[in-house]
């Protein structure tokens, strides 16, 4: 009995699977759409092929992708579409096959829409700070782009280009075709210095040689900048202190404890403020800053921003930054606008020129730009620009260190001549900046009504590659000679050689002239072996002493020095000696070459 039950079920069991087998056998062949569209960016689409044999899936183009690509039975399948590389519209077949009759097959298609023009942006806009250190202040915006495009700076809601929004280089490639491609750009930003938000908006526009106007694009985004306003700085002591802070951020100057110290900023080292009882003291000025000084700095631009605050200030000094022969700086516009300032030094800070609106700076008495990268004095540095400028200290002007000029390749040193190549049809190289010599005195009225000379009295322009003569004026009649001198200049007899021998009248007024150092070559002219002050130049260190060989490969130095002062004294029996001589002492006749040492 139990025998015949299991041959039963089993025979049931059997039945039951040929009719299942026939069902599938059934199954019509086919896919649930004929027809996809996707846009031009492409991704994936479902489909699904219903079948009871093997089949195998294909496509007639390459940027259509079927997985699985084969199968037996029904089944859910992808299709893998990449995207679009032109602006036209683009069409695909994929077909699928019975393995066993390859007459039998359902074909799907494939339609692609092309790339629109179009120049978009993943970010619309960006806000800034007002500032940040020069490494710091840029940021990228990525462009997705199929137009090669030119862009366009304007401050928001006008057609003015700002000059604190820099655009770095980039390059649009589209060699490929016309699918959008990601360009980055990298934006510079300047400092915000004022105490207002400021805005501006970059746009891209295609260029001509692409042949598409602004009108066939889909899209052409706009990014706009927004910069915060910077901390309003006011006129007096707080605003000062502010000020201050300031520039040593900016600078970063290495050992500034000015923040730190928790000190009132009377007790700041390297800050003086105005009291009572200076000279020029003014009761508004109380408790502001008169002097300040910045050393030892990492500085990569001009002075800071922040300078223009200190408007009481009298005297500023900046010195030291680090790899100052790497630099290339302009003193920037900033510090032109303290317009009270007497005395400036920027020195060995990497400065290569000066800013244009640096002739603001009318009432300067003293100007030190030594140990910078100048390759000439600026010609703005003259009388008419600065006529009360007594001190101009521009020594060590030089990126390296070269001893004979004759060896070396490169053909400009940053020495502060006029002509730097050798002339064959003169024979000569330039001259020296002999402007600067031609600077002649004045005289004003003091408010007591008395009488004041006026003018350059010290020019220091030592060790800098100075070349060829110092000129000697013989032969130009604008520069004239002298005509009267002081009793103290004439001779036993009250005549002085100065008029005898007609000697040019070169800058009476010099206290202090120092060229030691340099390249300098040929004959000493009679206006300095008999100028009124030679004897206080300390002429034997810092005159006569030349070093190397300039381009033409002669040695430095002049052919005419003198041994000793014995004939300098010998002209002059009545001046006063420079040194420590005694009283009763002379140097006419005592071998007074030591007497020209102070």
């Amino acid at each position: 009995m139990k025998v015949r039950n299991y041959i039963a079920s089993s025979l049931l069991a059997l039945a039951a699977l040929a009719a299942c087998s026939e069902a599938d056998e059934k199954v019509a062949f086919g896919v649930d759409s004929n027809t996809v569209s996707i846009d031009a960016v492409g991704g994936t689409r479902k489909f699904k092929v219903s079948a009871s044999e093997n089949w195998v899936a294909t496509s007639t183009v390459p940027w259509i992708t079927v997985s699985p690509a084969n199968g037996k039975g029904s089944q859910e399948c992808s299709l893998i579409i990449d995207s679009a590389i032109s602006i036209s519209p683009r069409n695909g077949l994929v077909r699928i096959t019975k393995v066993d009759n390859r007459a039998e097959y359902q074909q799907i298609s494939v339609e692609q829409e092309g790339f629109d023009y179009a120049i978009t942006l993943d970010q619309p806009s960006v806000n800034i700070e007002n500032y940040a250190s020069l490494d710091k202040r840029y940021f990228d915006v990525r462009v997705k782009t199929n137009v090669d495009f030119d862009v366009k700076v304007t401050e928001k809601g006008s057609d003015i280009e700002p000059n604190w929004v820099k655009i770095g280089e980039y390059t649009v490639d589209l060699n490929h075709g016309d699918r959008p491609r990601e360009v980055t750009l990298r934006i510079n930003w300047g400092i915000n210095s004022m105490p207002q938000e400021r805005n501006a908006e970059i746009s891209f526009v295609p260029t001509k040689e692409s042949q598409i106007t602004e009108d066939m694009l889909a899209q052409n985004d706009i990014l706009t900048i927004n910069q915060n306003a910077a901390e309003e700085i006011t006129e007096g002591r707080s605003g000062d202190s502010i000020a201050l802070l300031g520039i040593a951020r900016s600078l970063e100057v290495w050992s500034s404890d000015w923040e730190s110290s928790g000190e009132r900023m009377d007790n700041w080292d390297g800050v003086t403020l105005w009291e009572e009882g200076m000279e020029g003291y003014t009761p508004e000025k109380k408790g502001r800053v008169r002097s300040a000084q910045f050393v030892m700095f990492s500085a990569k631009e001009g002075i800071p921003f922040e300078v223009q605050y200190l408007t009481a200030a009298e005297e500023l000094k900046f010195y030291s930054n680090v790899n100052t022969f790497q630099l290339n700086l302009s003193t920037g516009e900033y510090i032109c606008k303290l317009t009270q300032l007497k005395r400036l030094t920027i020195g060995a800070y990497g400065l290569t020129e000066l800013h244009e609106d640096f002739t603001n700076l009318k009432n300067l008495e003293y100007l030190d730009l030594g140990s910078n990268n100048f390759e000439q004095i600026p010609d703005v540095i003259n009388p008419k620009n600065f006529s009360k400028l007594h001190v101009l200290r521009m020594a060590n002007n030089q990126r390296r260190l070269i001893y004979d000029l004759s060896n070396s390749i490169a053909t400009k040193f940053g020495g502060l001549y006029e002509h730097t190549k050798y002339s064959s049809q003169n024979d000569s190289f330039g001259e020296f900046p002999s402007w600067l010599l031609r600077w002649e005195p004045g005289v004003v009225s003091t408010p007591e009504g008395e009488e004041t000379v006026t003018g350059l009295d010290t020019l220091i322009l030592s060790v800098n590659y100075l070349q060829g003569p110092i000129p000697d004026f013989e032969d130009d009649d604008s520069v004239p000679v002298y005509t009267e001198v002081p009793d103290s200049l004439t001779n036993n007899n009250g005549e002085s050689i100065l008029i005898t021998e007609k000697v040019k009248c070169v800058m009476p007024q010099l206290k202090m002239f120092a060229i030691n150092l340099n390249r300098l070559t040929g004959a000493l002219p009679k206006w300095i072996l008999y100028h009124p002050a030679l004897d206080w130049w300390d002429p034997y260190i810092l005159l006569f002493t030349q070093e190397g060989k300039n381009e033409k490969g002669e040695l430095a130095g002049f052919s005419n020095v003198p041994a000793n002062l014995n004939d300098y004294y010998k002209a002059f029996p009545k001046k006063e000696l420079a040194g420590g001589f005694e009283d009763g002492e002379t140097g006419s006749d005592s071998g007074s070459e030591s007497g020209t040492l102070r």
